[in-house]
């Protein structure tokens, strides 16, 4: 159940977050999901994964559907993805889980320090 919990959490406030902050702010969600939320800095990091992983390649594929794919698709040209939106999206969800993972083992291996 916490392991659920910190994924919503995670997404939730990054999601507010990103409605005022910069997009580092998922970095901050995930950091505090961790302190509050107490378990392992594997599970915090799995958590804070998945919930800007999810978040992020679900708000990517919303802007991509939103302009027909026209965005995404010079994007993806200009990187090594051969114009292809789909990978475009899930390069950008990677990142974003990555940052938002790490931040919450952080948030987690602070919490063990207590």
């Amino acid at each position: 159940m916490k392991f659920v919990l910190s994924i919503f959490l995670t997404s939730l406030l990054a999601f507010a977050g990103g409605l005022w902050l910069p997009w580092w702010c998922i970095a901050i969600a995930g950091f505090i999901s961790a302190v509050m939320i107490g378990q392992s800095p594997g599970k915090s990091f799995l958590g804070g994964f998945i919930g800007i992983f999810l978040l992020w390649s679900l708000l990517a594929w919303w802007i991509d559907i939103q302009n027909h794919g026209i965005l995404s698709h010079k994007i993806a040209m200009i990187l090594p993805l051969s114009g292809n939106s789909f990978l475009l999206v899930l390069v950008t969800a990677l990142v974003g889980g990555l940052v938002g993972g790490l931040a919450a083992a952080t948030g987690s291996l602070l919490r063990s320090t207590r």
